[in-house]
């Protein structure tokens, strides 16, 4: 079996294991290689003109600099001068400091986040110059052994770019080999593993036994969780686009640590403050306040101070340092998005992706089955292709749009009964038989309620993945990145919407239409909303975001590793069986990939998508739970072993395929980056007391006019913030079965309920205070200052920020300047070999250059 006129050696053989599947090895000889790398603008190690001894022989030069300056040059290290410092303009003292501090670091190690490069000498990248390969200059490459000159990656890659070209039968779409695959023709199609990741020898003492066994050592192990990642291995085994997403993931992991940080400093400042905090006094001193029951009939009256834990536990995320936080985790969103092009400039710089432009793509083949009867001319390869009409493309457009729409109702819709849930069952919940569920009956309503709301999320999800899919198809996108954007979109918007729904709706519309006792708001003319617990809301947006976060990282971990490991152990379990352990051990190499799993159908998909559902996560409500950040980090150190485990032990091995930068994903970040400025402005804003409290302090406290707002300002306040109803005004169906003699003795008159209202015998009943609209006014004032204040300091960053490092512009301008003069310098050389060769020869021209 042979492709395109001898372009591979290829070589059938029988599955050990089953029978009716055959095996087609394919291998590319030099002479193909270096006709597509050509092709392809494959940059490979480029022997150096040394400018600095025109007389010198071109040799291999280790081309670096650091910090701007040309470090090495002909194995030669030249090092800026070090600057002198006088002992004598020191004092004695520090001198003594100094030594004390050296000895104490010669007793810790040595940088130990980064790998051993000196046991493990395979991790040192060659930084040597690259250029595009060619076959006529073929002498200026670094070339030792053809068999290894390209590595493994680039192998397959150009095999794979042959593959897709290829014309397998007589006829006008028959090329390719996604064609093939999609058919039926062929199962499967994956470049090999370099043998075992294990192996009996300590890597330290007999070294790695191939680049598989030195990844599974050093990135994929447990033992190396704290460790920087090989990224450059990483890339040389797997390709660009992995490599990419893996620095993405360690450069996203690595910003998490001071947003941890500071809201772990967040936490822990509402813990030493707790003691201090007037509201969580007054509330856990409030004996004599009787609170009016949160449900119809069954939910008895109850006292302000049973409410205290509650109050306390949102002292520890609604405290005086929550404005900072918000305010720090948006420009953190900034700061993160900026730098990481920085990170990406320099990346795709050391892996010669600066100059690198996608290939024109190739038609999808449903694109052309669809719509090969109506052709137009290619603008950039001049050749006919299909074409889609506008018309057609406009109503498929509106078909899908129509379907997302009805999608995100569906959400909207299971949300609405989510709501209907938690309204009847906090009634139930109060008459409940266990006094423990009995006295904390709304807790137990929002619990489950939020583990209820994540199984939906997760079925909803499956639902989500087939529509997406379908609608993506319906649209009939043009090339394969135009389907996997449009796919990405969907899938984001989906899953965003489903995730986040129940929260928006706890942190913005719970407790806050559900009128007045004696005028409750009800759903269908039936079921009384709910309101907030006496503390506030904040304490259910807490749980909502904990519960769920918690739960969907540990499924989506479980999902990651726990079920290829399951499969994987399962088809080991059948071959030990049938063949036993020696059987097993001497399979072929292709025998054992091809019983691995294969890479998910929509490649890094799944994984990008966990990150940023996670990202929106940790930025988006960040100002109601600042340990999110804390959770995201914790989660993301073992994320970054989970995958590199499963892409090294648990996968077949990817095709590498490059890419520039981590594609439509960016855009996404920042836009969650926009969203969450705004949804933390509300949260501060509506949902936590920050505003009611700050109006008390400097309006109607004790400190009143006199510009101060401390902890002495609050006496007071949770009394000014309750309203007084006569419990006589209750309505039949609102009336509760207790009329709370067991307090005083004699039936209740008055009870109180979290609102600013006008007391029952005022000219207006219940009407709002002028406290109501101060507070309403501030609110409305505070949520425009901070989106202002907040996007004016995001497009500053973004602005002072440049997209290059400076020492990155300086390294290629010099590059660039250097290869011209090799360039140069080589090709006078030559010249100049050729006239000497000429001239010995006899030969002579006129006017001969130089």
């Amino acid at each position: 079996m042979v492709f395109s006129g001898g372009c591979f050696v290829s070589l059938l053989q029988s599955s050990l294991t089953n029978s009716d599947i055959i095996f087609v090895k394919l291998h590319a000889p030099w002479e193909v290689l270096g006709k597509y790398a050509e092709l392809m603008n494959v940059r490979m190690p480029f022997r150096p003109f040394n400018p600095f001894n025109a007389g010198a022989p071109c040799i291999l030069v280790r081309c670096c600099f650091l910090n701007g300056h040309f470090i090495e040059i002909n194995g030669r290290s030249r090092r800026s001068r070090r600057k002198i410092y006088y002992l004598h303009r020191r004092y004695k003292f520090m001198n003594r400091i100094e030594k004390q501090i050296s000895r104490f670091r010669g007793w810790l190690p040595r940088k130990p986040m980064k790998l051993d490069k000196e046991t493990l000498p395979d991790l040192e990248e060659n930084d040597c110059y690259t250029a595009p390969f060619s076959q006529q200059r073929i002498h200026h490459f670094i070339i030792h052994n053809k068999d290894t000159f390209f590595n493994n990656a680039t192998r397959s890659r150009i095999v794979h770019h042959i593959l897709q070209r290829v014309k397998y039968e007589e006829g006008k779409n028959k090329i390719g080999l996604n064609r093939l695959l999609s058919n039926g023709s062929y199962e499967a199609a994956f470049p090999l593993h370099e043998g075992s990741y294990r192996s009996k020898n300590s890597i330290k003492t007999h070294g790695a036994e191939n680049h598989r066994h030195l990844l599974y050592e050093c990135w994929a192990s447990w033992g190396v969780w704290y460790k920087y990642q090989p990224l450059d291995l990483v890339r040389r085994y797997f390709g660009e686009k992995i490599g990419l997403y893996f620095a993405w993931l360690g450069w996203y992991t690595g910003m998490l640590f001071p947003a941890a940080f500071i809201g772990l400093f967040v936490f822990l400042y509402g813990v030493t403050t707790l003691n201090h905090c007037q509201v969580s006094k007054e509330v856990c001193q409030a004996t004599d306040i009787i609170m009016c029951p949160i449900c119809d009939k069954y939910c008895p009256f109850m006292r302000l101070s049973d409410s205290c834990i509650y109050a306390k536990v949102t002292h520890l995320f609604d405290n005086g340092a929550t404005v900072f936080f918000a305010v720090f985790m948006a420009v953190w969103a900034t700061v993160f998005l900026e730098f990481w092009k920085r990170r990406r400039a320099v990346i795709a710089y050391d892996w010669d992706l600066i100059d690198w432009e996608e290939e024109e793509e190739e038609i999808r083949p449903q694109f052309e089955a669809k719509y090969s009867k109506k052709e137009r001319m290619n603008p950039i390869s001049g050749k006919p292709e299909p074409y889609q009409a506008f018309a057609d493309k406009c109503s498929r457009l509106i078909v899908s749009a129509s379907g997302i729409f009805f999608m995100i109702c569906v959400v909207i819709a299971a949300v609405f009964g989510i709501v209907i849930y938690r309204v009847v069952t906090v009634s139930t919940f109060a008459a409940f038989k266990w006094a423990l569920i009995r006295n904390n009956s709304q807790v137990a309503t929002t619990g489950t309620a939020v583990c209820i709301n994540f199984c939906i999320i997760m079925l909803l999800n499956v639902l989500y993945e087939k529509v997406a899919l379908f609608l993506t198809n319906l649209e009939q996108p043009r090339t394969e990145s135009e389907w996997e954007n449009s796919f990405t979109l969907k899938m984001f918007l989906f899953q965003f919407v489903n995730l986040n729904s129940s929260t928006f709706y706890i942190a913005f519309f719970l407790g806050r239409f559900t009128g007045h006792p004696g005028a409750y708001l009800r759903l269908i003319n039936r079921w009384r909303l709910e309101e907030c617990h006496p503390s506030g809301c904040l304490i259910d947006l807490c749980m909502q975001m904990g519960i769920i976060m918690v739960l969907k990282q540990t499924w989506n971990n479980f999902m990651e590793l726990g079920y290829p490991l399951i499969q994987n152990w399962w088809t080991r379990r059948k071959l030990r069986q049938e063949y036993g352990t020696q059987g097993k051990t001497s399979f072929p190499q292709w025998e054992k990939d091809y019983n691995l799993q294969p890479m998910n159908a929509y490649g890094l998909f799944d994984e990008y998508l966990e990150m940023i559902l996670q990202f929106g996560f940790t930025t988006i409500f960040v100002a109601a739970f600042p340990l999110a950040p804390l959770l995201a980090l914790l989660n993301n150190i073992i994320e970054i072993r989970l995958d590199a485990y499963k892409f090294v032990t648990q996968w077949r091995r990817p095709l590498a395929s490059r890419a520039k930068d981590i594609g439509i994903w960016y855009g996404i970040l920042e836009g969650i980056g926009i969203l969450s400025v705004i949804t933390n402005a509300f949260v501060i804003a509506v949902t936590s007391d920050f505003i009611p409290r700050l109006v008390y302090a400097y309006k109607y406290g004790p400190c009143a006019g006199q510009g101060e707002a401390g902890q002495k300002c609050m006496v007071g306040y949770v009394n000014a913030s309750l309203s007084v109803f006569l419990v006589s005004d209750f309505e039949n169906r609102s009336e509760p079965t207790s009329n709370g003699s067991e307090f005083s003795g004699s039936p209740l008159k008055y009870c109180r309920y979290r609102d600013y209202r006008d007391p029952p015998h005022s000219p207006v009943p219940y009407g709002y205070t002028l406290q109501f609209w101060h507070v309403l006014a501030a609110r409305l004032a505070f949520i425009i200052v901070f989106e202002h204040l907040v996007f004016c300091i995001k497009h500053l960053i973004s602005y002072l920020i440049p997209d290059l490092p400076k020492d990155l512009r300086d390294r290629m301008r010099r590059e660039k300047y250097l290869i011209q003069e090799m360039m140069y310098e080589a090709e006078l050389e030559r010249l100049q070999k050729e006239r000497k060769e000429r001239k010995k020869n006899g030969k002579s021209y006129h006017n001969e250059w130089p």
